[in-house]
């Protein structure tokens, strides 16, 4: 029988790399609402899935999700805006394919009218995009996905993070 190695140890490095390798990895994606100045959001019309969306996308590995929607934002939109705050943290339940996400939403801020006019698409993954008054936005997305802008304009107002399960307040 051979004793597991302890900290300090030699083999503790991969001990822990083969309990890294078992462990569950999550798949995570990073949104953001972004506003103009009256008070539009901009949403964007993916050509890989069905209705609008918000603007942002998938995490690479170990990326972390502030760099995400970083990201998404410059090579979607050619946006390059700083990430105020943490608006809502959504765990997604697996559905279809997909193994279970956690989905973050985070304040891009709201864009001068001369900003605002110029965001176009800049990646082929992208039909259009628009800024909308949210009453026209809402209607527009996918249920889990307005849920969640619901959620994440109401923290724009209480400064409150939302904690959801697809979409929906646990308690």
């Amino acid at each position: 029988m051979t004793t597991k190695p302890r900290p300090g140890d030699p083999g503790w490095t991969e001990y822990l790399a083969e309990g890294n390798a078992l462990q569950a990895r999550k798949r995570s994606c990073a949104d953001a609402v972004i506003r103009d100045p009256d008070g539009r959001v901009l949403l964007v019309d993916p050509d890989y899935k069905n209705g609008w969306d918000l603007p942002g996308g998938m995490a690479e590995a170990n990326e972390p999700p502030t760099e995400t929607v970083r990201r998404e934002l410059r090579e979607e939109l050619a946006l390059d805006l700083p990430v105020q705050r943490l608006l809502v943290i959504d765990w997604v339940a697996p559905h279809g394919p997909w193994d279970d996400l956690i989905a973050f939403v985070f304040d891009a801020g709201t864009l001068t009218a001369a900003q605002a006019a110029a965001v176009r698409p800049r990646d082929e993954e992208l039909n259009a995009c628009a800024f909308l008054p949210p009453d026209q936005a809402l209607p527009l997305l996918p249920d889990a996905q307005r849920r969640r802008l619901e959620q994440a304009l109401a923290a724009l107002t209480t400064g409150r993070t939302a904690y959801l399960h697809n979409g929906i307040p646990p308690w």
